[in-house]
């Protein structure tokens, strides 16, 4: 008989009085595995900064347009790689090169990954694309169009949340082994051509510089402050069950941003990791920004002022639960 069993194990004295008062020692026992029981099925929910999520968002931003070859790139990628190498276990390049479409010109691009307890023999993955786009061509003004957006919710807004996830692993190390990969090339596309978009996720699927995800959920446009996020279509079919996972969740922790409903179909970065290397990954995104009457995206109006530290709370805390409490 092991400790607990004989901890548990009543023992019957017929003196009287001896019994019930025996029992009562055994009553007490068991509430108190059922109590430590309970608590280890229900984790006290991870708190998310999302006000420090914000300020990575407008650290982002203050180098100005983030488009492949510029000087806020350029800046940027520095600003990247020294935050996360304050957190991480290791931090490193994956570069490639890609000639875009649009004017023919060829990047020198770069992916960045993060790892963290890389030794883990489970391992997940987060993405969010870095880069943004080099021309405003979805702006209303025609003078615009040509110009490179800021792109505080396309862009920043993932890379934020990952950001402070990261904060969060370095002070209370995960319980699975965690690649945060932050992509280039993703808004490199033209219209028409998806597969002109998400170059960055192409190559690392092509050429996995780690040992292959057990999945992946990629963040992408979900600084919105007007924030409402379906479930896309292409999630839905390469893991049903991460997304029946993540929005069960969503609505157990109270994030009224999450909407259980199917809707739009997205090529991102999520799309050429199931491709190209059969990784299930799951895009969080809200493509209707700020709204369906409205446009931001592709815009010069993806400024910090339209995006919100609450819409960024609701996404980290969801993902951080998910990591600390499902993958408990």
């Amino acid at each position: 008989m092991d400790n607990i069993a004989k901890t548990l194990a009543p023992k019957f004295n017929v003196t009287r009085g001896k019994v019930r008062v025996t029992f009562q020692a055994l009553r007490k026992q068991v509430f108190f595995f059922l109590v430590l029981g309970l608590f280890g099925c229900f984790s006290t929910p991870v708190e998310f900064d999302g006000n420090q999520a914000f300020r990575f968002l407008e650290e982002q931003c203050a180098f100005g347009p983030r488009n492949p070859g510029s000087e806020g790139y350029l800046r940027c990628r520095d600003y990247l790689t020294a935050t996360l190498k304050q957190w991480a276990d290791t931090v490193f390049y994956q570069p490639f090169q890609y000639t875009e479409l649009k004017t023919g010109q060829t990047y020198e691009l770069t992916n960045i990954i993060a790892r963290f307890r890389p030794e883990a023999p489970r391992q997940i993955m987060f993405g969010a694309h870095w880069d943004t786009r080099p021309w405003a061509d979805q702006d209303p003004d025609p003078e615009q169009r040509d110009k490179p957006i800021l792109g505080a919710n396309d862009g920043a807004s993932g890379v934020a949340v990952l950001l402070e996830l990261a904060r969060l692993m370095h002070r209370k190390a995960p319980p699975v082994g965690v690649t945060i990969v932050l992509f280039d090339g993703e808004d490199l596309g033209v219209s028409g051509q998806p597969d002109s978009y998400a170059r960055g996720a192409l190559y690392f699927a092509q050429n996995l510089p780690v040992p292959k995800p057990e999945y992946a959920i990629v963040l992408d446009m979900v600084g919105d402050a007007e924030l409402r996020i379906p479930i896309e279509r292409y999630s839905y079919r390469q893991n049903p069950e991460l997304v029946k996972t993540l929005w069960k969740q969503a609505r157990e922790l109270k994030l009224p941003a999450f909407r259980n409903r199917l809707a739009y179909r997205i090529f991102d970065d999520h799309v050429p990791l199931w491709k190209a290397a059969q990784i299930p990954a799951v895009d969080i995104i809200d493509f209707e920004y700020p709204n369906r009457y409205t446009n931001y995206w592709h815009t010069q109006q993806d400024i910090p002022e339209n995006c919100s530290a609450a819409s960024l709370k609701q996404v980290g805390t969801l993902v951080a639960n998910h990591l600390y409490v499902s993958e408990k």
